[in-house]
């Protein structure tokens, strides 16, 4: 069986051991949510963390259009270090980033650190949209659904660990949106997962097509050809994308090494 480069890149750092088993914990990812969001974050430690999730989610966290890998710059700390201690807690089901989030690869300071760092990042101003063929529908059911949660923009809710939205690419927005629908992501709001039952994969398709299209504040977003300074050496590869960036619909990896 060929080998990951994922996983091959994890074993090179030294980041992976066997992995313990356990049952679903939501009161060990709480526990460990707090104690996370009462750390002083150092960001230039988060700097060296980012270096091993640049691997899939790109040296801008900008992830890639085809929904394989999220955007995570500008995602609040909160929600990316719930999201992280959801599935240190076997509380979210994500077999690609379990190895790299066990307490056996990163502490809950190197969490704290990479969560804030990333909270800074500028955003992705071209994320993947849908066919924008059923528009209407989709706003009809984002507004009749979605404002309490997630805001009239999906703006979030920090505080209440409600990811933004904004900029998210579709593909991987519909993909999340069919596991909580169907039960497969167990850390999802109760009330979310009764809210769509009823939802048919039209209704999923036209919001998330809705959603994906709602774009962060100007000031958010990435200028015209921007790269993070922080990773001068990582290899992008030129594809469909774009030569500045070098990100087409496939993973788009790269190495750097850091300073």
């Amino acid at each position: 069986m060929k080998a990951s480069p994922i996983l091959g890149l994890a074993l090179a750092l030294g980041l992976t051991t066997s992995l313990p088993l356990r049952a679903d914990d939501p009161v060990a990812a709480a526990r460990e949510v707090e104690q996370a969001l009462h750390l002083k974050p150092n960001l230039e430690n988060g700097r060296k963390v980012y270096l091993l999730c640049s691997v899939c989610h790109q040296p801008e966290g900008w992830g890639t259009p085809d929904g394989t890998y999220p955007q995570i710059a500008g995602q609040f700390a909160t929600v990316t270090i719930k999201q992280m201690a959801d599935i240190r807690a076997r509380n979210r089901d994500n077999p690609i980033m379990l190895p790299f989030a066990m307490t056996n690869s990163l502490t809950l300071q190197d969490i704290a650190d990479v969560s804030y760092y990333i909270e800074h990042f500028p955003m992705d101003p071209n994320n993947g949209v849908g066919p924008g063929t059923d528009l209407a529908l989709g706003q009809r059911l984002y507004e009749e659904n979605c404002v309490d949660c997630h805001g009239d923009r999906g703006q979030g809710v920090p505080e209440k660990y409600s990811p933004l939205l904004q900029g998210q690419h579709y593909r991987y927005l519909v993909r999340q949106f069919e596991l909580i629908r169907d039960g497969k992501r167990h850390n999802a709001d109760k009330e979310m997962v009764k809210q769509i039952q009823t939802f048919s994969d039209r209704d999923i398709h036209a919001v998330m097509d809705y959603t994906s299209r709602l774009k962060p504040p100007t000031e958010m977003l990435a200028l015209p050809g921007y790269t993070n300074p922080d990773f001068p050496r990582f290899w992008r590869p030129i594809t469909a994308r774009g030569p500045e960036l070098g990100m087409g619909p496939g993973m788009g990896m790269g190495m750097s090494i850091p300073d």
